[in-house]
């Protein structure tokens, strides 16, 4: 992978698992669990003018990563609960870029958007650690993607989602404000 993609992509590409273990499950929960604490830790301490540093050119500031995890999150665990409730719903797009652009988005206050990811994943954990198989079984059609994803799938993808983005925060930190 070149430098650019290793900056886009630090933990590299999401995996395409169809049928993960018990064990990879645990773990996917393991990192929707831990990821409010694990972004927290990383946010304390920052500055206002590290929170507007960039992981990458052309690439998010840290305050819009931080904002944009809770966006994307609060629209997870929405589609992890309509696919639980409802025959393959069809899930609703939403402009990520053009949300990360809006005013609360790059306001310098993080702390709403900390406070609303512990609160999300919390729900979330223990929506995903109450799952019987039939229910991992359901799935949500994504009409930008043309198909359907089972809940184990998107776990898998959430799961590293927050990975990925923990490791946008640290480069974006390690940068010193160079993007």
């Amino acid at each position: 992978m070149d430098a650019k993609h290793s900056l886009k992509y630090p933990i590299g590409l999401e995996p395409q698992i169809n049928e993960p273990s018990a064990a990879q499950l645990d773990e996917w929960i393991y990192d929707i669990e831990s990821f409010p604490f694990r972004l927290a830790a990383q946010c304390e301490g920052s500055t206002r003018e590290q929170l507007n540093w960039r992981y990458r050119p052309e690439g998010w500031t840290l305050k819009q990563l931080v904002h944009h995890c809770a966006d994307s999150h609060l629209n997870a665990f929405i589609r992890f609960k309509l696919a639980i409730t409802e025959e393959n719903p069809t899930i609703r797009p939403y402009a990520e870029a053009l949300w990360a652009e809006t005013s609360e988005a790059k306001d310098d206050d993080i702390a709403p958007s900390l406070q609303l990811i512990e609160a999300i994943h919390h729900k979330w954990t223990l929506l995903l650690k109450g799952l019987n198989e039939e229910q991992w079984q359901r799935s949500f059609y994504h009409p930008e993607h043309q198909k359907s994803f089972s809940l184990k799938q998107s776990l898998a993808s959430y799961a590293w989602h927050c990975r990925h983005h923990l490791a946008h925060f640290s480069l974006g930190l390690a940068s010193g404000g160079k993007y």
